[in-house]
């Protein structure tokens, strides 16, 4: 167990019996005869939705500690995902609901890490973008290179977002995972 105020971004902690992953914690100082509160953003690691809680300084809180593990996707069967350990050939199935709005980023032989606690794994892990191709958008209109112009386009893994008017159909772009909003043009390597 260990105070509130040693609360950190990526810890695990369990509580009521469901495990969250510490996405954001704050202390608070307070003032006077008020005494300071530790606001923390979590993620349950099963449903993968957000809440927020307060806790006092002197609250504990019971850290749970996960093995992480590169893992490969295989494939998705509708219920759930199953990724293999690229080193045993071990393959484990994580349920669809617990990978939440991350699931539609998901491709074939992608690498990620997975968190397991007791040989069960518990939650995915995955990058805050990732990036991917513009299979289909409107070609750029020739004057109009403002980047605060958006139009609509769908990518490769079907999801559509705004992009600024001079990306075109082939280019990469890089999508923050959980908003879904374009983040930025990547260049190919060539």
């Amino acid at each position: 167990m260990l105070p509130a105020t040693d609360l950190r971004a990526g810890m695990v902690i369990r509580e009521g019996g469901e495990l969250y992953r510490v996405v954001a914690a704050e202390y608070h100082a307070g003032g006077g005869k008020m005494q300071g509160v530790v606001h923390a953003k979590l993620r349950n690691l099963r449903t993968a939705n957000f809440t927020e809680r307060r806790y006092r300084p002197d609250d504990r809180v019971e850290e749970v500690l996960v093995e992480r593990r590169p893992m490969e996707f295989l494939y998705e069967n509708g219920e759930s995902c199953t990724f293999m350990d690229p080193e045993t050939f071990e393959q484990v199935s994580v349920p669809n609901q617990s990978l939440g709005s991350f699931l539609k980023f998901l491709t074939p032989n992608q690498r990620l890490d997975v968190a397991f606690l007791d040989a069960e794994p518990v939650e995915v892990i995955y990058p805050p973008t990732v990036v991917l191709r513009v299979e289909s958008t409107a070609e750029p209109i020739r004057g109009q290179q403002d980047s605060n112009v958006y139009k609509s386009a769908t990518l490769e893994n079907g999801l559509e977002v705004l992009v600024p008017q001079f990306i075109k159909p082939g280019d990469l772009v890089r999508v923050d995972v959980e908003t879904g909003r374009y983040t930025e043009r990547v260049r190919e390597e060539s």
